[in-house]
């Protein structure tokens, strides 16, 4: 019979979990749970509790694994050891600890930390009881009328605020206590349900009224200045991460003085980030986070940030997509320090990778991809994996020389493969590919891997800050573990949130499937939440950097942004910067019969909502005649209450012009269709419609309006998270893209140029493609005029 490794896994972890007195349920869950089974693994290791411990320091220990603030780990073994010893012993007292040392920064002061957390206050069972019995004494006539509906959580809150360090057990026995004594036994009333009354409908309040009395919060600290949360370089001298080896002993990783004074003297104590894309597709909306986040934090510290390229994988990469990152960045608004490539430093991994093997920390493979795979899943070690290290050196020597076929040897890091982090079972290092690399030409026939590539460059670039999603987590053990083996400095590595934004893909094998398969037009296709897509369909690169922003830099799992809260940041911004603009896109000719045949009238229109009348660039003349267009969509044959356009009899104003009366309308021969309206026009002005239309008029007689192509974008996909579903292609919105390619609009747009944007008034936000020529103009619909989220928020 064969036991699988990972059950034996799981039951030795749930072995460890109960041993710290977590209940059953609990410590079940704990080990369904990757994320959570590791943070308390690492906990219990860290805080020496191997063997087990009480149940009251279990529970502490659980709430240090899944609440502690990710950004002060290096004061983590503090709060440990105050936990174990007894001096940290009550949940409130835990709470106080998180919250200081989140706001601590990189130096504490023990002396403050123990006043902050109520070290060695004891509360006595006197004290607890006397101060119940003023609460009750003060609030009796209140329980009295409640009885046991009484909120106890108010009479704990209350008693808090006198002794926050009180043992809550206690204080609990006594609350009860006491309301035995007054209430006595439960009646049956007491357990009866309260029917709930049903809220009244607040009195609806103007908007803009609210807004300039309602007070407003003032922003954290933290909203105004998202980077507080980063170490300095100088404190890179702190342990802030372990690895734990099968074998017990624990990496404890940091620098050393020496090395630290080093980097500091290499960068004259500047930060340095960097932004690192694989130039193997376009940049989408979750770069505009990496690059938030790395390119902020270096500019708002002084320092600077590498556009480096992980340019590794010469299969999968292309000039097109080097030079697309280059500019995309900067339109971003993002000025790189340096530009830089993995592929500058071959000669340098090289010998690193020789040295690695000299320290007999590396060794040649032999084992093909799905063989690796097995032995990873069973955690084996490989046939070769302790190979002489002459031979290794010798071999990895033959790679590099071309004299080994592809597929047939790659060099592996001798790592840990009985860890409980897959990325240390003995990761790739090199492998062998006879492709000429975009960059560095012919040179080499052997490739670096991500793995250990990334860190050694970070380490090579002399980068502070090392900052990625928290997919990479698992990556920090093997990404420390390889700095550590060469001794080279080790920069401070700290994972965000990803960015997921609903009805859209972000997985760049996914998008290439999109783009390749020609499910869109292509990478900047105004349906892809590319950069380039975005920027093709109007969208501002201040729009985008708002919305990042507002995502904050966390480790909470955001989940799935809602993507109308993208489009209200694009909202606000085009609002302000889009000059309005008439457009009909679904022609309907009117006649007016009363207005003389051949006659023109130049009316003044408004760019901007708020243009005043001595303001003659806040206008634009629009032509009037007896031929005009209005949306298909603008008129019924049967009129209603709640239906402000136009209908058989009635009357609705042109906006900047007229009220005009439908008098008659011309049917094709179905009697259904509406080829024609004749209508009269109020030139007094003095009838009062209360429909307002947008319209386009021919501007000459025989002339027909500026006819214009407009393309209204949709949602891509119909389900908020299709990368979740299996056949994902099959969600596509067979609507996110209709063409109407014979739109009327005002003379006005004539000289409009590619990526001028507009208000269509009444329609949303549009743009000019790259697609318009010097005959037609095409417009992109950027987004509606509709605002879903701010009406949720």
């Amino acid at each position: 019979m064969t036991l699988n490794n990972d059950n034996i896994d799981k039951d030795k972890l749930l072995e460890q979990f109960l041993r710290i007195g977590l209940d059953e349920r609990t410590a079940r869950n704990t080990v369904a749970n990757n994320k959570v089974t590791a943070n308390l693994s690492a906990v219990i290791h860290e805080a020496g509790v191997l063997d087990g411990c009480d149940r009251a320091v279990g529970n502490l220990l659980y709430s240090v694994a899944t609440k502690y603030p990710a950004n002060a780990l290096i004061h983590r073994p503090i709060l440990l050891d105050y936990i174990t010893s007894n001096k940290v012993k009550t949940p409130a007292q835990l709470e106080a600890a998180f919250s200081f040392f989140s706001a601590a920064g990189s130096e504490i002061r023990l002396n403050e930390f123990e006043s902050a957390c109520g070290v060695g206050v004891e509360v006595s069972v006197e004290e607890i009881e006397q101060t119940v019995n003023e609460v009750f004494e003060e609030r009796k006539n209140e329980i009295l009328e409640q009885r046991y509906r009484t909120n106890v959580g108010d009479l704990f809150g209350q008693l808090r605020k006198k002794h926050p360090w009180a043992d809550p057990k206690i204080v609990k026995q006594f609350i009860d206590s006491k309301l035995f004594e007054l209430l006595g036994e439960r009646t049956v009333a007491d357990n009866e349900k309260i029917a709930k009354k049903k809220k009244e409908k607040p009195a609806k309040v103007d908007d803009k009224l609210a807004a300039t009395v309602a007070p407003k919060q003032p922003p954290s600290e933290e909203d105004l200045n998202p980077y507080l949360i980063f170490p300095q370089p100088e404190d890179n001298y702190k342990v802030h991460t372990e690895v734990f080896f099968s074998n017990g002993t624990i990496l404890r990783c940091c620098n050393t003085r020496e090395l630290l004074e080093k980097h500091l003297k290499a960068t004259g104590g500047r930060v340095l980030t960097r932004f690192p894309p694989e130039p193997n597709g376009y940049l989408h909306i979750g770069h505009a986070k990496a690059m938030f986040v790395d390119f902020g934090l270096a500019k708002e510290r002084g320092g600077g940030c590498y556009l480096r390229y992980d340019d590794t994988n010469p299969e999968a990469e292309k000039k097109e997509y080097i030079d697309h990152i280059e500019e995309i960045v900067k339109w971003m608004g993002w000025e790189p320090f340096k530009i830089t490539y993995a592929s500058d430093y071959f000669q340098e991994l090289y010998e690193l990778a020789v040295e690695l093997i000299r320290r007999g920390h590396a060794y040649v493979d032999h084992q093909t991809p799905d063989e690796i795979k097995e032995y990873r899943e069973k955690k084996m070690n490989s046939p070769w994996r302790d190979r002489p290290i002459a031979e290794s050196l010798k071999l990895f020597d033959e790679m590099k020389q071309g004299l080994i076929e592809e597929g047939k040897a790659t060099l592996r890091m001798k790592q840990d493969m009985q860890s409980e982090n897959f990325n240390m079972y003995d990761l790739i290092a090199y492998r062998i590919k006879f492709t000429p690399h975009p960059h560095a030409g012919d040179k080499w026939c052997i490739y670096p891997s991500y793995d250990y590539a990334h860190c050694t460059v970070d380490s090579l670039e002399n980068i502070t800050h090392s900052l990625c999603t928290l997919e990479f987590e698992t990556r920090r053990a093997s990404y420390y573990w390889l700095l550590h083996a060469l001794d080279l400095y080790q920069p401070y590595v700290w994972e965000y949130s990803r960015l997921n934004v609903s009805n859209n893909v972000l997985s760049k094998r996914k998008l290439n499937r999109l783009v390749t398969e020609k499910w869109v037009d292509s990478w900047d296709d105004p349906r892809l939440l590319t950069l380039a897509g975005l920027r093709r369909k109007g969208v501002t690169s201040t729009a985008i950097n708002a919305f990042v922003r507002g995502m904050g830099i966390t480790r909470s799992d955001c989940s799935l942004i809602r993507f109308d809260r993208l489009e209200y940041h694009i909202r606000e911004e085009l609002n302000r910067t889009a000059a309005r603009a008439m457009v009909v896109l679904q022609p309907l000719k009117v006649v007016i019969t009363n207005f003389e045949n051949g006659s023109i009238l130049d009316l003044d229109a408004k760019k901007w909502p708020e243009a005043q009348g001595d303001e003659a660039s806040a206008f634009y003349k629009v032509p009037f005649s007896n031929i005009v267009y209005i949306e298909q969509s603008d008129f019924r044959l049967k009129d209603s209450k709640d239906y402000y356009g136009l209908a058989p009899g009635k009357s609705v104003l042109l906006r900047y012009a007229y009220p005009i009366k439908c008098t008659d309308v011309i049917l094709a021969d179905d009697k259904e269709t509406v080829l024609e309206i004749r209508a009269e026009y109020d030139a007094s002005k003095k009838s009062k419609p209360k429909g307002v239309l947008h319209w386009v008029a021919q501007p000459s007689p025989g002339i027909k309006p500026l006819n214009v192509e407009v393309r209204l974008y949709d949602k891509l996909f119909l389900s908020e998270n299709p990368a979740e579903l299996d056949d994902w292609l099959a969600d596509l919105n067979p609507h996110s893209k209709v063409v109407l390619p014979s739109a009327f609009a005002v003379p006005e747009l004539r000289n409009a140029v590619v990526g001028d944007t507009f208000q269509f008034e009444r329609l949303g936000y549009f743009t000019v493609d790259k697609d318009s020529t010097p005959e037609k103009l095409v417009f992109n619909r950027t987004v509606t005029l509709r605002d879903s989220y701010k009406s949720s928020k």
